[in-house]
């Protein structure tokens, strides 16, 4: 009698009973952590991922061998669910759908996808062990939430394909399509940052809160802050620091955006602004590094949900105005035009200018125009966030945040002069 094994047989029935394993491991501590007993747990998980993996292996010799298999699975998962539910009072059908997923993975191990069926389980253990996050998701989002998202949606894969892609204006350069792209890519990170907050809450420490505040609103983020700092009168440097990594993500995000639209553009501006990032997040820690605090705070104010229908159709319309306006002013006043459109942008805005440079950079304006125009709205934002924190948070905290954007803001001018320059030279 010969006892040679085909190694590669062994070695997927061994990958079976270890999904199965996993899986029911899985339920197993779900079930301790509840303090009752469950339908099935480890082993039985393995014995039907192995069952399905045989059932796969019988059926090329016995018709049907897997039909008959899986309903009789099905049979005892449908007792055991009838009387979790009838009996015992118990909602839920998780544990019962997992199984007959793990008789199926067993099945699909045998037709030599392994690897996809290793996938499957793991992003089904992902969905086993968030139970607890959605819960916690679900009581921080309100029905509006769920509205702004199906918008989202709407705007990414409903509205966007139905817009001309071409020039609709005079002067050539207002491109629905290209316009809503850029609403649906700010409307987006804001909305992350938004949702962030909503989920992590804020109680986990204001340089969180500057964290995911910089995605939906720095200039919430600041206004909340020093509006706290006022206040309390106390914790300088962690509301500070706070504020300043909120800052600080714009360097980022600003560069993000040219990258996206224009990549030539954004290696133009990457040496600047990423060693102004260096110097902003240095300074972030090292008021991070002399805080006495993890202050929480109690509500960051973002008085506006960044997919509301108004907040997209504001997107759209200023992004129109600007494109229309940097058309305008640079066939009256040349590049000159555009620096001022820059400035009034930047006086509320630094994404919408920064994208739309980007795009007009590609065919219509000089990269040096665009550059010069993103540093401008750039600096001038910086200065409007900082006369808010004066304002709303007194002189101190100014103080701190104004030796933070001389600091970065210096870093980004000298980076820029000599990238421009060594630019130059080679070229």
């Amino acid at each position: 009698m010969d006892f040679t094994f085909d190694l590669l047989i062994v070695e997927q029935i061994l990958i079976s009973i270890v999904i199965g394993f996993m899986l029911g491991l899985q339920r197993d501590i779900s079930y301790q952590n509840k303090k009752r007993n469950g339908f099935a747990g480890a082993r039985t998980f393995a014995i039907v991922s192995l069952l399905g993996y045989l059932s796969a292996f019988l059926n090329e010799k016995v018709e049907y061998f897997v039909l008959v298999s899986l309903l009789i699975v099905g049979g005892f998962v449908l007792v055991s669910y009838v009387y979790k539910s009838f009996y015992n009072k118990l909602a839920g059908s998780t544990t019962e759908f997992a199984i007959i997923m793990t008789y199926l993975l067993g099945l699909l191990v045998y037709y030599s996808q392994a690897q996809y069926a290793i996938l499957i389980a793991i992003l089904i253990l992902v969905l086993l062990d968030i139970k607890g996050r959605l819960e916690h998701f679900r009581s921080h989002i309100t029905p509006k939430d769920v509205q702004s998202t199906i918008l989202f949606l709407v705007m990414t894969f409903v509205i966007l394909p139905l817009l001309p892609d071409k020039t609709v204006d005079p002067f050539g350069v207002f491109n629905p399509y290209a316009t809503w792209i850029m609403v649906v890519l700010i409307a987006g990170i804001s909305f992350m940052g938004y949702i962030a907050i909503k989920v992590l809450g804020t109680q986990r420490g204001v340089y969180l809160t500057g964290v995911f505040g910089g995605l939906a609103s720095s200039t919430a983020v600041s206004i909340t802050l020093s509006k706290l700092y006022a206040l309390k009168g106390e914790y300088l440097h962690s509301f500070a620091g706070a504020i300043a990594i909120s800052f600080s993500i714009m360097y980022v995000r600003v560069l993000a955006e040219v990258f996206v639209i224009n990549p030539s553009l954004g290696k133009m501006l990457m040496v600047p602004y990423l060693v102004a990032s260096f110097f902003a997040f240095l300074f972030v820690f090292y008021l991070y590094r002399s805080s006495c605090s993890t202050q929480s705070v109690e509500k960051l104010d973002l008085k506006s949900n960044p997919l509301e229908i108004s907040e997209a159709l504001k997107l759209g319309l200023l992004f129109g105005l600007i494109f229309g306006s940097i058309a305008f002013f640079q066939s009256k006043f040349g590049d000159t035009g555009i620096y001022i459109v820059a400035f009034l942008s930047g006086l509320t805005d630094v994404d919408a200018i920064t994208l739309s440079l980007s795009k007009l950079a590609l065919e219509k304006i000089s990269s040096d125009a665009a550059i010069n125009g993103i540093v401008i709205a750039t600096v001038v934002n910086s200065m409007v966030k900082l006369g808010i924190v004066w304002f709303v948070g007194g002189k101190r905290i100014a103080a701190m945040i104004g030796i933070y954007y001389l600091l970065t803001l210096s870093m980004l001018m000298i980076a820029l002069y000599y990238y421009e320059a060594y630019a130059a030279y080679l070229g």
